[in-house]
């Protein structure tokens, strides 16, 4: 790839992690931002690393000098130290895009969601959606990647099949093909060279809930059993949670039973298989 300086936000999470290993391995002159150095047992002669936090604008200060693409994963999936989508998924982008634009960064790349438009009712689609609209108007190159669930999403799931039963909503036909990291990691670099401003991007296999379902059981050995539960009981949950719980908790639970009644199709990519993480994961979990 031509000789760019990226900069990573979001390098220690499940997507960033492979998005920085890509770019290293790819020869790009790669910085990353963490809390914490000493917590990263990564090393490479093109691998810079930033002690910084993007919740605190303060402490970004100049991060993006002499920086010609700015990758952003940043975002919650599990809300810790108080904070909300709004802070993390919003504000602290916000901050990176303000820092971005001060250094005249070529591009930014950011990684939203598959059908983000159709969940701007809930609050981590809210978030991400807002910010996708500040980098619209920014007046910088951008592109927004759009991926279906990540693989380690599916661990819903396996959760359930461990117990010999898997619960879904409505007849399980309706479809998705999550990605791997490592497949999407590839898209996401690819990206810094296209002339494109959004890419919807899913796995190699397109599956039905009931097929996923079915996989999940399969890798404990466990016979098909699948409870299809009348659509009623998963908008009631929905409501139900949101009265009772705080965001800390709702978020997730509201973001996975929102889209269970989706189709969440996107262009397939990729050579990593859902059936294969279940397999590996399972049999991980017996080793240790």
């Amino acid at each position: 790839m031509e000789k760019y300086k990226v900069l990573v936000a979001g390098s220690t999470g499940y997507l960033g992690r492979f998005i920085t290993q890509e770019l290293i391995n790819r020869g790009a002159d790669t910085t990353i931002i963490v809390r914490n150095k000493n917590r990263i047992n990564l090393k490479a002669p093109n691998l810079k690393i930033i002690e910084a936090q993007v919740t605190q604008p303060d402490t970004l200060m100049g991060v993006c000098d002499n920086i010609d693409i700015v990758i952003s994963s940043v975002g919650i999936t599990r809300q810790k130290d108080g904070l909300t989508y709004m802070d993390v998924d919003y504000q602290a982008n916000v901050n990176l895009l303000n820092e971005a634009k001060k250094s005249k960064v070529k591009k930014i790349i950011y990684i939203s969601v598959l059908n983000g438009d159709n969940l701007r009712q809930l609050k981590i689609g809210e978030a991400k959606e807002k910010f996708v609209d500040e980098l619209k108007t920014s007046g910088l190159d951008y592109c927004v990647i759009r991926p279906n669930g990540f693989f380690s999403d599916m661990a819903d799931f396996l959760n359930m099949a461990k117990n010999g039963r898997v619960y879904l909503f409505g007849n399980g036909e309706l479809k998705l093909n999550p990605i791997h990291g490592q497949d999407l990691a590839q898209v996401v670099v690819d990206a810094i060279n296209q002339n494109v401003k959004e890419i919807n991007i899913g796995g190699p296999d397109l599956l039905s809930q009931n097929e996923i379902g079915e996989l999940a059981l399969k890798a404990y050995s466990k016979p098909v059993k699948i409870i299809h539960l009348p659509n009623w009981i998963r908008i009631l949950a929905i409501r139900l949670i949101r009265i009772f719980t705080g965001p800390k908790t709702y978020g997730p639970i509201e973001f996975f039973l929102t889209t269970m009644n989706m189709d969440m199709t996107a262009p397939k990519y990729g050579k990593h298989h859902i059936a294969d993480f279940f397999n590996e994961r399972v049999k991980s979990k017996h080793s240790s």
